[in-house]
């Protein structure tokens, strides 16, 4: 048995889709994303993504981390599959339905409202998540905002003088952080502008985060910092975030497909 599969990224942000709508799959479980994520002796990815048929939307999308968790949102995953779709679909995902469109300028996601009570994040005890009195040698004081999944931003003067590869994942597996947390240090460079890098939970540093960038432009938003409306610039290139006054989020950035292929599961001890 072959497993057909699509190779797509968003900013660098890379993907391996799995269709099970089109093809039966062997079971997907921590010991397949680990395998296919691996860049040395698998396909090599940041996320697996996997699509099923729903009830609730057009479809599901599962979201696999390299080190096999599964997680609730990606924003560049969602641009991916839309662009696959190719049409305006509904997507049901663990962090709830999000709505892409392609447009001229891409594909267009709505992304759902941001939480920040302290209890959405979550965080393991209750705080002013608009200005957290907590920090990590010289990063402090950073929002907390929940957009489909957990996250920390901390505004800089400089984000490439933040160590973050070290700092990243102390700040993941902090006890204060029950779930993890996704890691983003900006600094804000007009009313409409942002450079962001980003530690992704259970994936490290990444060229691309859709989510992290809805994160960081609220939490901006919310300091009074920049517009409802700005470009982030991730190491892999912009995207625009906007802050519509119904309280969604929208993202607007571009997903390309690399390439496809197709694997055997018994290469990776998986019974096809």
């Amino acid at each position: 048995m072959r497993v057909d599969f699509i190779k797509m990224h968003g900013l660098g942000n890379d993907f391996v889709v799995l269709d099970a709508r089109a093809q039966t799959l062997p079971p997907v479980d921590r010991a397949l994303a680990m395998a296919l994520a691996d860049r040395r002796t698998g396909i090599g990815c940041d996320q697996l993504i996997v699509l099923e048929p729903s009830v609730a939307a057009d479809f599901r999308m599962r979201i696999f981390n390299p080190d096999g968790g599964e997680v609730e949102a990606c924003g560049n995953a969602t641009r991916a599959v839309g662009l696959l779709h190719g049409q305006p679909a509904r997507i049901e995902t663990l962090g709830g339905i999000l709505t892409a469109t392609p447009s001229d300028s891409g594909i267009a996601v709505e992304m759902g409202k941001p939480r920040f009570d302290w209890q959405a994040i979550p965080l393991a005890y209750a705080m002013d998540t608009h200005a957290m009195p907590v920090g990590w040698e010289e990063l402090a004081n950073p929002v907390a905002v929940n957009v489909g999944n957990p996250h920390v931003i901390f505004f800089v003067p400089d984000t490439n003088a933040v160590p973050l590869d070290r700092l990243g994942p102390e700040i993941e597996h902090d006890p204060l952080f029950p779930e993890r947390i996704n890691v983003n240090v900006a600094t804000v460079t007009a009313r409409d502008a942002l450079r962001l890098r980003v530690w992704e939970r259970g994936a490290g540093l990444t060229r691309a985060c859709g989510t992290g960038a809805c994160a960081t432009a609220i939490g901006a938003m919310k300091r009074g910092l920049v517009d409802r409306k700005v470009t982030v610039t991730l190491p892999g290139g912009p995207l625009t975030i906007a802050w519509r006054d119904d309280d969604e989020i929208v993202m607007t950035g571009p997903a390309t497909e690399s390439f496809r292929g197709s694997f055997d599961p018994a290469d990776f001890g998986v019974a096809g």
